[in-house]
């Protein structure tokens, strides 16, 4: 069988032969065969390198846009960063101040309200003067004055910027105070406990302000109807005593000075009560003989050992021989001992033309010259001198000549209670 020259064989068919590549340099020639596996695979091979060459030319040319839109990104997020750092900062700068501003607040309200506090312990300690001189005066309606606040140690417990529990420990100890809220701020807290504290202030203000009024009120009642009493009497009373001729143009005074005008008030009250009071207690309004029964009064009677009609110049208590016979009035001893039908007696003059015997003593305690006082005991009744039994003879003279003494007990049973 021959092998054509163009590599077909008639039998076989055609026979496809390797592609071979032939290199010639000079006297040497070389060449390789191409398979198709590795056709194949070289080609593979540059395929994968065109596209990674593409692919890497397309980040190239799309880096920049990337780039760009991460740097915008990274600008856009430390812009709002920036924004809310300042809208933070901005926040504590109101915060801090206000919290400036409330604690001003309250060191301003602290002050006022320490202030008021030294303005009401001032006044106490004027107050307590007075009404002392009014509960010696006035003993069964003078009020005592209520117990001075110790603002300054209730607001020293309290510290509303420093802790709750300090805020809520110094607000429970008023009264007046509404029920916290849980949302409430320890600066609403000091609003509220400052309101508790000055109308405490305010209510302890008025009611000194009352109580002084009411005073001077008491006090000028019952210098008149002592005044009345005594000149329902007919008793002198000091002519400058109730004088009303004043005038002058209407000035309002400063509501600061109210409280001085008033205590001012109450004392002018309490010196004519007082001038009214010494007044009264000179005269011989009080009884030698409390609680003893009169047997005999002032005037025209059957005399009891001759039985004619005579003037008995007192009135005669009964009274057990022994019995303290006391002075009705102060003033000074003009007579003791021995005087006929007065038998053992006393004279006392009291000023004002007005003088008071006591007869018919079994002894006497006291002699010419002593000063006695309102109730001082001068002796002991008896039955001396002209007498048919143990008592006790009362005169009261004005300017030498016997009144009845019957008109000033009652006067004395009368005003007794308001000296």
């Amino acid at each position: 069988m021959s092998v054509r020259a163009s590599g077909q064989f008639p039998v076989f068919g055609r026979r496809k032969e390797p592609h071979t590549i032939i290199i010639a340099r000079g006297d040497q020639i070389r060449h390789f065969t191409i398979r198709p596996w590795l056709a194949a695979l070289v080609g593979s091979a540059l395929f994968a390198i065109a596209i990674g060459y593409l692919l890497a030319t397309t980040y190239l040319v799309m880096r920049d846009d990337l780039i760009g839109a991460s740097l915008a990104r990274q600008a856009r997020m430390q812009q709002a960063y920036e924004d809310r750092i300042s809208a933070l900062r901005a926040q504590v700068d109101r915060i801090t101040s206000r919290q400036l501003l409330d604690q001003q607040l309250m060191e301003d309200k602290v002050s006022e309200l320490l202030q008021r506090q030294t303005q009401l312990t001032a006044r106490h300690g004027r107050l307590g003067q007075v009404l002392d001189r009014a509960a010696a005066q006035l003993p069964d309606s003078a009020p005592r004055p209520a117990d001075k606040p110790d603002i300054k140690a209730e607001l020293d417990a309290y510290a509303p910027l420093r802790t709750a529990d300090a805020a809520t420990a110094a607000f429970s100890l008023w009264d007046t105070r509404n029920d916290l809220a849980a949302d409430e701020s320890a600066a609403d807290q000091a609003d509220k406990l400052f309101v508790a504290i000055n109308q405490s202030l305010r209510s302890i203000e008025q009611e000194q302000m009352e109580r002084v009024t009411t005073l001077a009120a008491n006090a000028y009642e019952t210098a008149d109807q002592i005044a009345s009493a005594l000149q329902a009497a007919g008793l002198k009373v000091d002519s400058e005593y109730g004088k009303q001729d004043v005038g002058g143009p209407l000035i309002p005074i400063d509501s600061s000075a109210i409280f001085d005008a008033k205590v001012k008030e109450l004392d002018e009250a309490l010196d004519q009560l007082e001038t009214l009071k010494k007044e009264a207690r000179r005269y011989p309004i009080a009884n030698p003989a409390p609680g003893q029964p009169i047997t005999s009064g002032f005037g025209i009677r059957k005399d009891p050992l001759l039985g004619t009609l005579a003037l008995h110049s007192g009135i005669d208590f009964r009274y057990a021989i022994g019995s303290p016979a006391h002075a009705t009035a102060p003033g000074v001893v003009t007579a003791a001992g021995w005087n006929g039908g007065y038998g053992r007696m006393v004279e006392i003059d009291h000023g004002n033309g007005f003088a008071t015997r006591y007869g018919h003593l079994s002894r006497i305690d006291v002699k010419v010259g002593d000063r006695v006082q309102l109730g001082s005991v001068i002796g002991e009744t008896g039955s001396s001198g002209r007498s048919t039994g143990p008592h006790l003879h009362y005169e009261v003279r004005h300017n030498g000549d016997a009144i009845d003494p019957l008109g000033f007990l009652k006067l004395g049973m009368k005003v007794s209670k308001l000296l």
